[in-house]
């Protein structure tokens, strides 16, 4: 009996452990119900094998995770995974040595990479010249319109039409002021929506060199008369009560979900917050457009962002990085993701499994992203990819803040957006150039 217990506990302390698993740090910048999303689809991947354990943290918003990273990467302890947002990509980009292709991760960890199988617009503005992918499109949105369909019954107007055009939309925004509305109309993420995706929804240049794709040396264009026209035109809705600012990125979400707004121009997530927190009917559309401009609508932009695999780290862990993003990329997975919060399928798979499930006919509306980005993008549209970026949007914000409080006159604000933005542009080519 001693014997046994002897040889037994003389086994146990030689024998082999249980391998350890690879811990795989993800910073990412997803709060509420999104936050959620991203634990759930860690939890899932975790479960799905046992070699690798995603470890989601959050690190602030877009702007502050990115700075985190690359402080953390030069004192070489930056995360295995970086959410970055759009605007975001062409300093990632530039960031040599500090980022690994993620087209490359998937190929050497043996999984087979096919550009094909993802929407054109939105593999297309994460992919380098060359057609390697750079980095992964995870959370990708586009903007939309938002409309409160019980807000349009009561001011006589057709609750299943949502204005097509500007002129259109001015007239709903006087309908609804007439009955009572105070917030007729609002916008998030001014900049985005108001002169980025504007420009490419009327197939027009937001910046030269193809807005940044052709080279550094691009510089910003809009002060062209159809950019005046239109920022002039939203401060004449402002200065008649039309048009009600909330404040800068994600700020004018909220208005809208809670009635406060009856229509809000922002990005395609919003769908999420609006059915858990929206006590009326609501209507999801395109942008509008003026009617008057060649070429529109052509077809909007990304946003959101994309997650970039930092470099330095053991192959090992790559390998695991691999198998977290092959299993993002399963259709089930994508087409589970887009239902749920309004970003974009970034597969032809899972938008052909979404339409056959008969979410869109149970959803009317929710089809409104998909249908704007699959569109065929020109030079003009597919994208802009300017360094600096994130200083751009900053000065954009700071610009027509000004406009919607009436100290600056449109022409005027669109000029100093140039003349400022190319200042940022000027210094982002001097620092990167090779």
């Amino acid at each position: 009996m001693k014997r046994s217990f002897i040889a037994a506990a003389f086994a146990a302390a030689f024998a082999l452990p249980a391998a350890a698993q690879t811990e795989i740090q993800w910073w990412h910048s997803m709060t509420g119900g999104l936050n959620d999303w991203v634990t759930d689809l860690a939890n899932e991947f975790n479960a799905s094998q046992k070699d690798y354990k995603i470890v989601p943290v959050y690190k602030g918003q877009y702007d502050e995770s990115m700075t985190a990273a690359i402080a953390a990467f030069r004192a070489g302890n930056a995360p295995h995974i970086l959410q970055v947002f759009e605007v975001g990509t062409a300093t990632m980009m530039a960031s040599k040595g500090a980022i690994v292709p993620v087209g490359k991760v998937l190929t050497d960890a043996g999984y087979k990479f096919d550009p094909k199988a993802y929407i054109p617009a939105v593999v297309g503005y994460y992919t380098a010249p060359n057609g390697q992918m750079l980095s992964y499109p995870f959370n990708s949105s586009t903007t939309i319109l938002n409309y409160n369909k019980d807000a349009f019954k009561a001011a006589g107007l057709d609750p299943e039409k949502a204005p097509a055009t500007w002129p259109e939309l001015v007239a709903a925004a006087a309908k609804l002021k007439a009955s009572g509305h105070k917030c007729p109309f609002t916008t998030s993420w001014q900049g985005w929506t108001q002169l980025e995706s504007f420009s490419t929804w009327h197939n027009t240049l937001f910046a030269s060199k193809n807005n940044g794709f052709d080279g550094l040396d691009a510089r910003l264009l809009v002060n062209s008369p159809l950019h005046v026209r239109h920022i002039e035109n939203l401060a004449n809705m402002a200065k008649q009560g039309l048009f009600v600012y909330k404040g800068r990125n994600n700020l004018g979400d909220a208005p809208f979900y809670s009635g406060e707004c009856a229509m809000q121009t922002g990005s395609s997530s919003t769908y999420a917050n609006i059915k858990k927190n929206a006590k009326f009917n609501f209507g999801i559309a395109p942008l509008p457009y003026y009617p008057d401009v060649p070429g529109a609508p052509q077809n909007t932009i990304i946003g959101g962002a994309s997650l970039w695999v930092m470099a330095g780290k053991p192959a090992k862990d790559y390998k695991g990085v691999a198998a977290f993003f092959n299993y993002l990329s399963k259709p089930e997975v994508q087409a589970k993701s887009h239902q749920r919060t309004g970003y974009l399928p970034i597969t032809l798979a899972a938008l052909e499994l979404t339409e056959k499930s008969g979410f869109y006919k149970q959803n009317p509306g929710t089809d409104t992203a998909v249908n704007q980005m699959i569109r065929k993008t020109t030079d003009k549209s597919r994208g802009i990819r300017l360094g600096n970026f994130v200083q751009i949007r900053a000065i954009e914000d700071e610009e027509l803040e000004q406009v919607w409080a009436g100290k600056k006159a449109a022409k005027e604000a669109l000029d100093s957006i140039v003349k400022r933005g190319n200042e940022q542009l000027e210094r982002f080519e001097k620092a990167n150039k090779s």
